[in-house]
C-alpha cells in the first residue's frame, strides 16, 4: 500500500521535475493546473474508500461470493457521476484557472495542462475504485505493480512529449499532461483486464447491485468527497494566497505542497493498511482488536514518517534542487522546507486514524473535524499571517505547522472516545 500511494503525487511531481526546466511560469502553471485538477477528482475520491471499507467487511465476515458488489456499484456511480464533471470541467477550463492567478502567462500554461489531464478523470476514478477492492481484500502487491508500470510509462511519454523527437514537435506543458493523461489511462486498463480474470467468482459484473447497495455506496463515499474536495479546494485557497504575493512564492509553493504529499505517502499506506485492519476486525466482531490495530500502525506511521523527513531538515538545498534552478527561490524555499519535514513527523496520528476511522464507517466525523480545522482555523490564520501581517511564504507555512499539531491531537481524541465501534454496515 505504501508503494501504491505513490501514484497520484509522483505522477504531479514527475511532471514537475521536467517542466521545471522550462521556466518559473510553466512550474507555476503546471502547479495550478494540477491542483485544479486535484480539486476536481477529489470530488470522486470517496468511492474509492467507500469500496474498501465495505469489500474489507465482508472479506473479514467471511461473505466471498459478495465481495465485489460494492465495486460494481461505485463503477456505475463513477459512470453517470464523472463524464459530466469532464465535460465540464472542459468547457469552463480557462474560467476556472483566470480566478486563482492574475498573471496572464501561468493562466495559459495551466489552462493547457488541465484540458488535457481533465479527460483522463474517469481512468482515475475507475482506478480508485479498483484500488480499494484489492486493498480490501488483502492483495494490495497488485496495486503496486501497476504503479511501477503507469509510472515508468509517464516517466518515458512525458520526456518524450515534453522535448519532442521522433517526429514529434517539443510539446512542453503540453506534452507533460499528455503523458500523465495516456499512462493513468493504461494503468486503468490494466486493472479492468485483472480485475475481471480474477474477480469474477465474487460478483464482479455479473451481479447488479441492489438499490439499497447503490445507495449505501453514495453515502458511505459522499463524506469523504465532501472533506477531499474541501480539502483540495484549501489547497488551491492557498496557491491564490501565494498567487497574491509573487509567481516565486507560487512556484516553491507547488514544490513545497507536492514533496510533503509525497513523503506523507508511507504514512498514507499505513493509514489505508489500518483502514483494511480495522474493517475486517470489525466484520468479526473484534473491537478490541480494532482498537489495537490503529495504534499499532499509528507507532509505526510515527516512526517511518519521521526518519523520512530527516532530509529535509538536514540538506533542503540539496532537495529543492532537483525541482528549483534558480538560487533566488531555492532560498526562498529552505525554511519552509525544514518546517515541513517537522510537519510531515506530526501528521502520523492524523493521517493513520483518518483511515481507520474511515474503515470503521466514521466518514461523516472525519468529515466534520478535518473541514472544521481546515477552514475555521488553517486558512482563516494563514492569510492573516501570510498576506495581512506580510509575513509570506514562511510565515503561511508557520501556521501550517501549527495546524498540523491541532489536527493530530484532535484525530487521536476522536479515536479514544470508540464511538466509531457502535457503527453498522
Amino acid at each position: 500500500m505504501m508503494g501504491g500511494m505513490l501514484s497520484q503525487s509522483l505522477l504531479n511531481l514527475v511532471d514537475a521535475a521536467l517542466v521545471g526546466r522550462l521556466g518559473e511560469e510553466p512550474l507555476a502553471g503546471v502547479g495550478l493546473g494540477g491542483y485544479v485538477i486535484f480539486m476536481i477528482t477529489a470530488l470522486m475520491m470517496g468511492l474509492g474508500s467507500s469500496v474498501q471499507s465495505q469489500v474489507a467487511r465482508r472479506h473479514g465476515a467471511r461473505q466471498y461470493a459478495i465481495r465485489a458488489l460494492p465495486l460494481n456499484a461505485a463503477m456505475l456511480w463513477a459512470l453517470v457521476l464523472v463524464l459530466p464533471l469532464t465535460w465540464i470541467g472542459w468547457l469552463e477550463s480557462e474560467r476556472l484557472i483566470s480566478w486563482l492567478n492574475p498573471s496572464a502567462e501561468v493562466q495559459g500554461y495551466a489552462t493547457a495542462y488541465f484540458e488535457w489531464r481533465i479527460l483522463a478523470l474517469l481512468p482515475v476514478i475507475l482506478t480508485l475504485c479498483f484500488r480499494g477492492y484489492w486493498h480490501g481484500v488483502h492483495q494490495s502487491g497488485l496495486y503496486l505493480r501497476i504503479v511501477l508500470l503507469t509510472h515508468a510509462l509517464n516517466i518515458l511519454l512525458s520526456l518524450w512529449l515534453i522535448h519532442g523527437g521522433w517526429g514529434v514537435p517539443a510539446l512542453g506543458v503540453v506534452g507533460a499532461a499528455l503523458g500523465t493523461s495516456l499512462s493513468v489511462t493504461f494503468g486503468a486498463l490494466l486493472w479492468a483486464g485483472l480485475t475481471w480474470q480474477r474477480a469474477c467468482p465474487s460478483g464482479f459484473l455479473f451481479q447488479r447491485p441492489s438499490r439499497a447497495l447503490m445507495t449505501r455506496t453514495l453515502l458511505l463515499a459522499s463524506p469523504h468527497s465532501i472533506q477531499q474536495f474541501l480539502f483540495a479546494v484549501s489547497y488551491v485557497v492557498l496557491f491564490w494566497f501565494l498567487g497574491q504575493m509573487d509567481t516565486a512564492s507560487v512556484a516553491v509553493g507547488h514544490v513545497l505542497v507536492h514533496l510533503s504529499l509525497l513523503m506523507i505517502l508511507p504514512g498514507v499506506g499505513l493509514g489505508m493498511a489500518a483502514m483494511t485492519l480495522v474493517g475486517h476486525s470489525l466484520g468479526a466482531n473484534q473491537k478490541e482488536e480494532a482498537h489495537r490495530w490503529g495504534w499499532e500502525v499509528m507507532r509505526l506511521a510515527s516512526a517511518l514518517l519521521a526518519t523520512l523527513a530527516l532530509p529535509m531538515l538536514f540538506f533542503p538545498e540539496v532537495i529543492l534542487g532537483f525541482f528549483l534552478h534558480d538560487p533566488e527561490l531555492i532560498a526562498l524555499g529552505r525554511l519552509p522546507l525544514m518546517l515541513t519535514g517537522v510537519m510531515i513527523a506530526l501528521d502520523a496520528a492524523a493521517i493513520v486514524f483518518n483511515q481507520a476511522l474511515q474503515g470503521a464507517g466514521a466518514q461523516k466525523q472525519v468529515m466534520q473535524l478535518s473541514l472544521a480545522l481546515q477552514w475555521l482555523v488553517f486558512l482563516p490564520l494563514a492569510w492573516w499571517v501570510g498576506l495581512y501581517l506580510g509575513y509570506g511564504l514562511l510565515g503561511i507555512w508557520s501556521v501550517q505547522l501549527v495546524y498540523r499539531l491541532l489536527n493530530s491531537s484532535a484525530f487521536i481524541l476522536l479515536w479514544q472516545r470508540r464511538r466509531w465501534q457502535q457503527i453498522q454496515l
